[in-house]
């Protein structure tokens, strides 16, 4: 028989009624008060925020195991795909069975693990003779307060990897980061503020350590940063912007947008990043860093024995120096082990070196000797046991030779700038490929490490029919609730933005500059109306940037080269680096504009002091010198291409056939050399220029000197001279 309609309830209804049913059964606490608990078998045990932004429970951090942990939750997530914040035991994972974390009525705070260690793992150690509760504040601060509201203890005060905005770090408080990216434990990089009150990075690891950020080759007052202020504190903005009281200051590049949510996290690879993200968008951006360009220098990155790479296509990898072989593949931090023994290290019969070119490895010097030869860097390493190679480099402050024993082979990086050679030890009879010593070959540092499974399980008990009926109507409902999310997110990601500014902090990571907008730089230049140079390239123009820094703007003809290729030569041009060069900013590839931004040269450029008085013979000579790395060798040398039919000659072709010429050497010089100079220049050493400028222009590549042979060739005849 049909039931009566009047009993019968509309279906919308009764969807409706149901998923308020559902709804009900995960609402989150408001508060914890005395002698109240969260059990980390409870999914519906979590604090959240009363905007939802932030919740504070059981986080998975392995198989069966969990730390608590405060994380962002707007929008909504689960398990791994959840961004925690803090965590109070990175240590100590508990089990998945049984963990409670409770106020208890002394009014501490106590996280307990039911495993077979037991116990307490983690405490707030407060106490509150009067009521007590602990909330979760929008701005992501764990609080426990009295009934007075003073506060007894809040998560700010002892961060983990990561500061939210409005968060001070202070002389007592410290960052470290996470071991890797799937483990939440200490890792090995600190940021913090040392004695000198200035806010360092530092490497810490096993059996080493040492800090390598503010660079530790030059002095930090030299960095901008002030050493006299001992109130050492620092402060991410909600608008994006981290300043310090030692006077370090980052922007980031989404600079004075209010309604993003923002962190600044030390990474398992020791770098410190801003991370913004737009309201309901799950993708973090980097909009930020401290080391851009060089994560290399980084110290740890590779381990012993080892070298760091780095290009912005395939990011770091890491690379046995000759002779070594990982110590344990897949973790470059292990560092490498020689492959060879000495039947005796001191016997110098028994040893030799193998030479590595470009290669520089920071610190951990037996001795710096200065102004030496190569054969006497060769034997002081040779004559001491402990001396596992030495570097043999160029000094420009002082123009000498100098020599670098080490005992130690560690922050091993490519440094193509470098002119000098490195000398690695090894047994006299021991013989290398090609591949070993030129190309080495390179191992990517994966970010896909295998998860460690931490141990967290128990022998099985008799099964409990309740408990059991209650876990699948638990699963019944959490089934319906799955489907409700995913509804709810197809309907998000119809009407989801178009992440424009995710898009260009993928850039920025990729380039290490930054990337600008063609209306960005339009009107930085007043709609490119003040000219300030031009060349077969482009036309450059003067900028104001809106940080209020004067920019030189390049914009570049016919630029037809993807924007990929393009990218991949601007990082290459801003990658070089000089004192004597200037630097460059950023850049912007949108549709068919492709400019470069740059440093302001307040002095006006090379070419308009070229006619300058003051750049005389031996100041010209000098520069030769100096800058041999990285300015033509041509320069004082006449340019056929300034003007009339001969833009038509090539210049090399040309100096090469006058070179040759029977005659006089001067009647010939004459007719090269740049009449500004008046014939008040050396003939021998002007010969010698231009000799040393064909050379390094040979269509052989092996016909080519190197640097140090170039380097060594002025030398010699400046000192003739």
């Amino acid at each position: 028989m049909a039931a009566p309609s009047s009993l019968l309830l509309p279906f919308p209804l009764f969807l409706f009624l149901f998923l308020q049913s559902c709804q009900l059964s995960t609402l989150a606490l408001p508060s914890l008060a005395k002698r109240a608990s969260l059990s980390v078998e409870n999914p519906d045990d979590v604090l959240v925020s009363s905007s939802g932004a932030f919740s504070a429970g059981f986080f998975p951090v392995g198989d069966n195991a969990y730390g608590f942990a405060v994380w962002f939750s707007d929008p909504p997530c689960s398990g791994a795909k959840c961004t925690p914040v803090w965590m109070a035991n990175r240590q100590d994972a508990v089990n998945g069975r049984r963990s409670t974390f409770s106020l208890l009525d002394s009014g501490n705070l106590v996280l307990t693990d039911a495993g077979e260690a037991g116990g307490e793992v983690w405490s707030s150690g407060t106490s509150s003779p009067s009521a007590a509760e602990l909330r979760l504040n929008d701005t992501g601060n764990l609080v426990l307060t009295d009934d007075s509201g003073v506060v007894l203890w809040q998560s700010f005060d002892s961060p983990t990897d990561t500061l939210l905005p409005q968060q001070p770090l202070t002389r007592n408080t410290f960052l470290i980061s996470a071991r890797s990216r799937y483990n939440c434990s200490t890792g090995f990089y600190k940021l913090y503020f040392d004695n000198d009150n200035v806010l360092r990075l530092v490497f810490d690891g096993p059996s080493i350590s040492g800090v390598y950020w503010p660079f530790p080759w030059v002095q930090s007052s030299l960095l901008g940063r002030f050493l006299y202020n001992s109130s050492r504190i620092a402060v991410l903005d909600p608008l994006g912007h981290f300043q310090s009281s030692d006077r370090y200051s980052l922007y980031t590049t989404d600079y004075g947008v209010a309604a993003m949510q923002r962190r600044m996290t030390l990474d398992f690879d020791g770098n410190l990043r801003v991370y913004s993200r737009e309201p309901g968008s799950t993708v973090w951006a980097v909009t930020g860093e401290a080391i851009s360009g060089i994560p290399c220098f980084i110290h740890g990155v590779c381990g012993n024995n080892s070298l760091c790479s780095y290009n912005p296509a395939n990011g770091r990898s890491c690379s046995c120096v000759p002779g070594y072989v990982p110590k344990v593949p897949g973790d470059w931090s292990a560092g490498c082990v020689p492959d060879f023994t000495f039947s005796d290290a001191c016997a110098a019969d028994e040893i030799g070196f193998v030479k590595l070119l470009y290669v520089d490895f920071y610190g951990y010097d037996y001795n710096t000797i200065l102004n030496t030869t190569l054969e006497k860097c060769w034997q002081t390493c040779l004559s001491l046991c402990n001396c596992r190679g030495f570097q043999y480099s160029w000094s420009t402050p002082t123009r000498t030779f100098d020599c670098f024993p080490k005992i130690e082979l560690l922050n091993g990086h490519n440094l193509p700038s470098l002119i000098g050679e490195f000398f690695i030890k090894v047994p006299k009879n021991k013989t290398f490929t090609e591949d070993q010593l030129v190309k080495r070959t390179q191992y990517s540092c994966s970010p896909t490490a295998e998860v460690k499974v931490l141990d967290r399980t128990y022998a099985e008990k008799g099964k409990n029919r309740a408990v059991s009926f209650m876990l699948r109507i638990a699963c019944v409902v959490g089934g319906i609730e799955i489907v409700v999310v995913f509804l709810v997110w197809f309907f998000l990601i119809r009407n989801q933005q178009d992440v424009t500014s995710a898009h260009q902090s993928y850039h920025l990571a990729a380039t290490g500059f930054k990337r600008f907008s063609y209306d960005e730089l339009k009107k930085a230049t007043r709609n490119f109306s003040e000219e300030v140079g031009r060349g077969s390239c482009g036309i450059v123009y003067k900028a104001l940037l809106p940080d209020n820094r004067v920019a030189a703007v390049k914009m570049l003809n016919n630029a037809t080269t993807g924007e990929a290729d393009f990218l991949a030569e601007a990082s290459t041009i801003g990658r070089v680096n000089h004192m004597n060069l200037i630097e460059m900013w950023g850049y912007c590839a949108e549709g068919k504009h492709r400019l470069l931004v740059y440093e302001f040269m307040e002095h006006g450029s090379l070419a308009q002091n070229l006619s300058s008085p003051e750049l005389h013979w031996k100041r010209r000579f000098d520069i030769a010198v100096e800058m041999v790395t990285g300015i033509s060798p041509m320069t004082g040398i006449h340019s056929l291409e300034s003007g009339g039919n001969a833009k038509q000659i090539r210049l090399i072709p040309w100096a090469r056939a006058k070179m040759m010429e029977p005659g006089r050497m001067g009647s010939r010089l004459e007719e090269m050399v740049d009449p500004a100079l008046k014939r008040d220049y050396d003939l021998k050493k002007m010969e010698i220029l231009i000799e040393v400028a064909l050379k390094c222009v040979e269509e052989d590549k092996d016909a080519r000197p190197t640097m140090s042979q170039v380097v060594e060739m002025l030398l010699r005849h400046e000192n003739n001279g």
